[in-house]
């Protein structure tokens, strides 16, 4: 008797307190979500300007090595450079006044020009992840990348997870006309080539955040829609469903409610892949002039600065994106992972 209540306690939880639960003893899936929690907390620190706000001050040498490899062998061996990059004593300019009238102009050049060169000695010869040709620093850089990169990709997969779901939703449980309708548009969609319809929704849109987000969103939702669509089709008609139309369950209700959080799953999984893409997606762009403007920084703009760096023997722009960019992704699909399994209808199931 007393296992009978229990069980029953526990089948009148909510979806979402159950998932909770399962969710509590998969280690890698809290260790995946925290790592995401911190990247979440580095872009609200990045775009509050916390961090990495001057990313564009020139705060290193041209290609300034990781602090770990030491300074190159070219600038520590500058001839009157100390061993920690300070610049050296000035020298005394010449006293031109009593010959030429104009020297007075020729020294206040002179003076500018020496102190120009004694603040360009004196940037650090090298960074704690190294330097660009500007001599930014890299990791500033990644860390204000990531607020573009993170941002384009999880927007844009979540415009399109919604309009796929949405639009899934309705032509999987209406069908006849509406799912007709429907799959003529979608139809239309995956008949062009994906790249050449990113690229003709960026030729319409132009550059920028917003842009990109509507671009990768609006050509990147055909894929759920699909998966959706037959996930409601097949439980349009199932028990559950019936018994909520008869005790007077709106089309709506029965959709969103009851129908859509034994789905989440499938949801949850396309939207990690999408991020993945969408942020795969952004480089391409970035790289073709069509992704960010030219005044901003994302993980796109520092591989493509980095293929030409890479040639000239100066890897750490590479590394240091790569390396960001696959934590993030790896936490995020490792995240998304422990939810579907949190969220699967098999595995509650069984546990029922």
């Amino acid at each position: 008797m007393t296992r009978s209540l229990e069980r029953s306690a526990q089948r009148s939880e909510g979806v979402w307190s159950l998932a909770w639960k399962r969710l509590q003893g998969d280690r890698v899936g809290l260790v995946s979500m925290a790592v995401v929690a911190l990247f979440a907390v580095l872009l609200l620190a990045a775009a509050s300007g916390l961090v990495a706000s001057n990313w564009q001050a020139e705060r290193g040498v041209s290609y300034a090595p990781p602090t770990l490899l030491g300074p190159a062998p070219e600038f520590a061996a500058m001839p009157g450079m100390p061993a920690s990059g300070a610049a050296g004593p000035a020298q005394p300019l010449l006293d031109l006044t009593s010959v030429d009238p104009l020297a007075p102009r020729y020294a206040e050049w002179d003076a500018a020009t020496q102190k120009q060169s004694i603040e360009t000695v004196t940037q650090s010869p090298t960074l704690p992840f190294g330097g660009d040709r500007l001599g930014r620093s890299v990791l500033d850089k990644a860390i204000q990348g990531s607020q573009i990169s993170i941002l384009v990709g999880v927007l844009a997969a979540v415009v399109a997870a919604v309009i796929g779901t949405v639009l899934g939703a309705f032509g999987g449980f209406f069908g006849g006309r509406i799912g007709d309708l429907l799959e003529w548009v979608y139809n239309v969609f995956t008949s062009i080539p994906g790249i050449l319809l990113i690229l003709a929704f960026a030729a319409v849109f132009g550059r920028g955040v917003t842009s990109v987000v509507l671009i990768l969103g609006l050509t990147g939702w055909t894929g759920i829609y699909r998966l959706v669509r037959a996930e409601f089709m097949k439980h349009a008609g199932r028990d559950y469903v019936r018994a909520a139309e008869a005790i007077g369950a709106s089309p709506l209700q029965r959709m969103f409610r009851h129908i859509l959080p034994n789905v989440s799953h499938i949801v949850l999984v396309q939207l990690s892949i999408h991020v993945v893409g969408f942020i795969k997606y952004e480089v391409i762009l970035s790289y073709l002039g069509l992704g960010v403007s030219v005044d901003q920084v994302s993980w796109g703009t520092m591989l493509a600065e980095a293929q030409s760096e890479l040639i000239l023997g100066y890897w750490w722009q590479l590394a240091t994106a790569t390396l960001f960019m696959a934590v993030f992704v790896t936490a995020f699909s490792l995240m998304t992972d422990a939810l579907r399994d949190a969220l699967d209808p098999k595995l509650r199931g069984l546990e029922d």
